[in-house]
Order: C-alpha cells, then structure tokens, then sequence
C-alpha cells in the first residue's frame, strides 16, 4: 500500500496521518499539534485526539485529550480547528511526558468531556 497524501481530499484518513496535524483555534493561533488519537475498540469510535500544547523542544508539554467532536478539519489549511483558547487548555485535564491514562476510566473521561461540556463519545 502506498503512501497516502496528507493533502488528499478523501474523508478517510490513516491515524498515523493525523499525527502531527496542527491545531489552532478560531482566531489561528496555533495551540499545539495532534500527538496521537485514541479509539474506542468496542465501537469503533475516535474517543480523543491527544493534543501536545506548550513546553519548548518537547520539554515541558503537557497532553490534552481532546474529544474528537471538538475538532473540525480545514482541508484548505490542513489543519484542525477547535472553539478555544489558550487560557481554556491552561486549565483543562491534562496528563504530563512519562505519565500513564487509563483510558478506560470512566471518571477521567467524564472530568474530561465535562470540562469542555461536550457529550461523552460513548452515547
């Protein structure tokens, strides 16, 4: 199989394509960039796109999951745009470099999707 174009217009894309995307919020200030998503292997769903934000050469970064109802794809940009601000991601869930998520942890997922007040990815 080859490569697929980061630049495609299909609504299919590889996880390993999303991958470095960057974020920027509706006034294009960036806010970091995809680091890594994570799936639901019940459903089948994207639950979260794990968003690096601050820090300077990787020292520092925080990791923001971000429930994937939140992003929404600008294909003339070829990034993800969200409805925040930087002051907003200073104060939400996070998990630092070396740090481990239970996933599957209905609490964290609940402090999560509640924060940004969007309906949980298992509804």
């Amino acid at each position: 199989m080859g490569q697929i174009a980061k630049d495609e217009t299909s609504p299919i894309i590889a996880a390993n394509e999303v991958e470095g995307t960057p974020v920027y919020n509706m006034k294009n200030e960036k806010l970091g960039t995809i680091e890594d998503i994570v799936i639901d292997k019940r459903s089948g769903k994207v639950a979260y796109a794990v968003m690096s934000f601050g820090g300077f050469l990787g020292m520092g970064e925080s990791h923001h999951p971000l429930p994937w109802s939140m992003l929404r794809y600008d294909p003339s940009v070829g990034a993800y745009f969200v409805n925040l601000d930087r002051k907003a991601l200073e104060g939400a869930p996070y998990y630092g470099a070396g740090e481990r998520v239970d996933w599957a942890n209905e609490r964290w997922g609940r402090k999560v999707h509640d924060y940004y007040g969007v309906a949980p990815f298992w509804f």
